[in-house]
């Protein structure tokens, strides 16, 4: 592998160090791959591997499929100087041989590059002086042209959506948790109380939940077991436990909706506080 290639890629989705192993050890088997590390504290997966091949492109294809992610950039630059279509051609060819460049399409109807790339590997800035080089020049590109923080505003926007789910398993857990600890101490039961819990249980479930189940299919499906088949398992045993309780097949008067809900919420919630610092998008 004389001119084999390396290739630093931010990854999102990590938990744990069983994730990183995960992703390692699927990252290995891909042909032409030589080297995968990947370093959760920077959440970031270096590759050496051989671009005759294997392209960047199948590299994050198999991260995504086994549930984690890549946070690319794209952009639209408009472009003058193009005087025919093979000006675009050509343009687009060189835009592509560019490091850090996953796909580049130039139109000569309209006069703009449609550009994704992998922050880190190049940026706005270095894609505008290739296109400046080649013979042709931006219009009107202004702050577009300032490097973009793709990787910085991903990890916001995922914060942001783990906040209002958060916020939402809160809403239906606590008055589980306090109301399942009040029928210890003798109050209640109240009539239709166990379908009421059924209710706030499976919103928490399966709403606030629903990314611990993906997560969980997907670690598994690539040979692997991370923390999300545990939440996943340790949440649906209570859950399941207490559907059958509500609805007749277990022989029991004790619900544990309140004990799924938890493990879900407070688990998000403590990831939460980990990443939160992430929630304020750079400045510009």
């Amino acid at each position: 592998m004389s001119d084999a290639k390396s290739a630093t890629l931010p990854v999102t989705g990590m938990t744990c160090a069983n994730c990183a192993a995960t992703i390692e050890r699927n990252v290995r088997k891909l042909p032409g791959v030589s080297v995968a590390n990947v370093h959760l504290a920077s959440e970031k997966l270096t590759v050496t591997f051989d671009p005759a091949v294997l392209a960047e492109q199948g590299i994050i294809s198999r991260v995504e499929r086994i549930g984690y992610g890549i946070p690319t950039g794209k952009i639209e630059l408009p472009i003058t100087g193009l005087h025919d279509s093979s000006d675009a051609l050509a343009l687009e060819k060189t835009l592509a041989r560019q490091e850090g460049v996953l796909s580049a399409s130039v139109s000569y109807g309209t006069e703009r590059a449609a550009l994704e790339f992998i922050p880190g590997q190049t940026s706005v800035n270095e894609l505008a002086n290739v296109i400046r080089k080649a013979g042709f020049d931006l219009v009107q590109v202004g702050e577009s042209e300032s490097i973009e923080d793709v990787e910085a505003r991903v990890r916001a926007d995922e914060v942001k959506k783990q906040k209002r789910l958060l916020i939402v398993g809160l809403i239906f857990t606590i008055p589980l948790i306090v109301y399942s600890m009040s029928r210890d101490f003798g109050v209640g039961p109240y009539p239709y109380d166990n379908l009421a819990m059924l209710v706030a249980a499976t919103i928490v479930q399966f709403y606030v939940g629903w990314q611990y189940y993906v997560g969980a299919f997907k670690s598994l499906r690539a040979g692997g077991a991370n923390m999300d088949v545990l939440i996943a398992l340790g949440s649906s045993v209570a859950y399941f436990f207490s559907v059958g309780v509500v609805i007749g097949l277990i022989p029991s008067t004790y619900v544990y909706f309140e004990t799924g809900a938890a493990i879900i919420t407070f688990i998000m919630f403590g990831k939460y506080l980990e990443h939160a610092p992430a929630e304020k998008p750079p400045k510009r």
